[in-house]
This record gives structure tokens, sequence and C-alpha cells, in this order.
């Protein structure tokens, strides 16, 4: 059995629907934390939904953003550690705006044919995202 020590200070990412770990921690940008220690831990038992994966995150977690795992996984819980006990464990809600975390694929929009455009996309009622310039709708799949 793998053994991951607990965290004292830091972050557990969990319920992370199994097989999307490894493009969370990329979206996420975590392989550039020099500060922290990063744990990635695929298609683990879970009573609940069968495997899931797992994220890890021990040392310093302020440059990080939670946002973006409200619109990535709606099921994802995020655990906060500090001195070795959970001080608040919290689901993230969709972000009302997501700038520069996905491309639009609309090969007519601004960003696709000006250099430095922000890709900003907005929450829609629907609960999808929307470019803000061209209107695409963005699906998950497309990550």
């Amino acid at each position: 059995m793998l053994n991951i020590d607990e965290i004292q200070n830091g972050v557990v990412i969990d319920h992370i629907t199994a097989g999307t770990g490894l493009a969370l921690y990329h979206l996420m940008e975590l392989e550039k934390l020099s500060d922290a220690s990063v744990a990635l831990l695929q298609n683990v038992r879970s009573q609940k939904s069968g495997k899931k994966d797992i994220i890890k995150i021990e040392g310093d977690i302020q440059s990080l953003d939670f946002n973006v795992l409200g619109y990535l996984d709606p099921q994802i819980t995020i655990t906060y550690i500090e001195n070795g006990h959970v001080t608040r464990k919290v689901r993230p809600e969709q972000p009302k705006q997501l700038v520069n975390v996905i491309k639009c694929t609309n090969p007519r929009c601004i960003t696709s044919l000006e250099e430095g455009c922000d890709h900003i996309f907005a929450l829609t009622p629907s609960g999808r995202y929307r470019c803000i310039y061209c209107e695409q709708e963005f699906k998950v799949q497309n990550l």
C-alpha cells in the first residue's frame, strides 16, 4: 500500500474525478511551486465514487488560485490544514469569470487574431462559460 505522510500545513484537494488530477495539476501550475511539496495521487479507492484523484500540497499556498477548481469539477473539496489540524473544508463555487485559464477555440475570435489579448470567459445563467468577445461556449472536454 502507498503511504503519503499527513500534512502539517497546507491543503488537500480531494474528490477529484479519477483521471483528471494531472490536468488540474497543470491548470493550477503546481509544477511552479518552489516552496511547497506536492503529491498527486491517482485512482485512489473511494467509497462514494469507486475511484478518485487527490492532490496534497504542504507549504506556502499563498500564490495558488483555488477559484479555478469550482470551474473544473463541482465535486472537489478543499481541506485547509494548519499545525496538523483541519481548520476548514470547503467546496469551491464556480467563478463568475475566468481569465487566461481556458482558451477560446473560435479561429475568428479576437483572442486568436491579436497577440497579448486576455482570454476571458464569463459564467452564464445556464452554468456554462462563454467567451466575452465572440460568445463561443467552452466545453470542459476541450481541456
